[in-house]
């Protein structure tokens, strides 16, 4: 298959039709099977609600959320005109009095699923107060066994590997952050988590200021995909990699069956003998 990750800039819209006419750029450019956009790219739709609301941390939030039903079809429009799965940016969803941060996977044939962020960040908990989800899922997609850990949720290992427990050989990670350190904590998170569990591991962030909406206003990153250096994949790990900031898409072929074949003769085991150091934990 062909993986395709956003290095994606954020943009005032005057209307919908403005959205969709980005979307449709985008998702045509990419040329890929699976399409990762980052954790919090939906945030430019706080522009619909006009500079007020779009600088207000809470109309904000609800006036992106608003759009929930036109993103969807939006998104599934797009997943069937270029026969493909795409995870769109995530957004805050309500599911009651405060919303949590959702990432949508859609498919040529419908929603496969959603992910809601496990673990917030200081911002998002004291500041914004959006909520965690409380599941880690899978999708058993026709290109494999999909799990998503957005941003800050691939800092923490056991979050991951309850995904690959499950059977995940990609895992996506859309991220949204405001410096270099912040992006160099996701990107070093992720490429651990494709050495650890063996697997492929797709960076996807938002990239450029954003003078219109303070909860995104820095955006510092590089799209990549990830693998384990080992055996039949690159001795870095990185598979592709956009320039750091640069708008764009990182793009790699990616065979499965070398997942599966790592995992079962790498030059280490890493996945194999997870469950080894799990004796010296109490």
């Amino acid at each position: 298959m062909r993986i395709a990750a956003a290095a994606y800039p954020l943009t005032w819209f005057d209307s919908f039709a403005d959205y969709e006419a980005k979307l449709t750029d985008w998702t045509g450019a990419a040329k890929a099977d699976l399409l990762v956009f980052p954790e919090y790219g939906s945030m430019e739709l706080a522009s619909l609600g006009g500079r007020e609301v779009a600088a207000d941390l809470e109309r904000a939030l609800h006036e992106v959320a608003r759009h929930e039903d036109a993103v969807d079809a939006l998104h599934l429009k797009l997943a069937a005109q270029n026969d493909c799965l795409i995870l769109g940016a995530s957004r805050p969803v309500f599911t009651g009095d405060r919303p949590v941060n959702r990432a949508t996977l859609y498919g040529p044939g419908g929603i496969l699923g959603h992910q809601d962020k496990l673990i917030m960040t200081r911002f998002e908990r004291e500041i914004w107060d959006v909520r965690a989800g409380d599941t880690p899922k899978v999708f058993d997609t026709a290109l494999g066994r999909i799990g998503v850990i957005i941003c800050y949720d691939s800092e923490f290992p056991l979050l991951a590997r309850a995904m690959v427990d499950q059977g995940a050989e990609i895992l996506l990670v859309p991220s949204c952050t405001d410096s270099l350190a912040g992006f160099t904590r996701v990107r070093v998170g992720a490429m651990a988590r494709a050495l650890e569990n063996q697997c492929v591991v797709v960076q996807a962030p938002t990239v450029g200021d954003c003078d219109f909406c303070p909860a995104v206003d820095e955006n510092v990153g590089r799209a990549a995909i990830y693998g384990p250096p080992d055996r039949g994949w690159p001795e870095t790990g990185v598979l592709a990699e956009t320039d750091l900031n640069a708008p764009g898409w990182a793009r790699a072929y990616v065979d499965l069956a070398a997942v599966a074949e790592v995992r079962r003769d790498g030059g280490v085991l890493n996945h194999l003998h997870w469950a080894e150091q799990l004796r010296f934990c109490t």
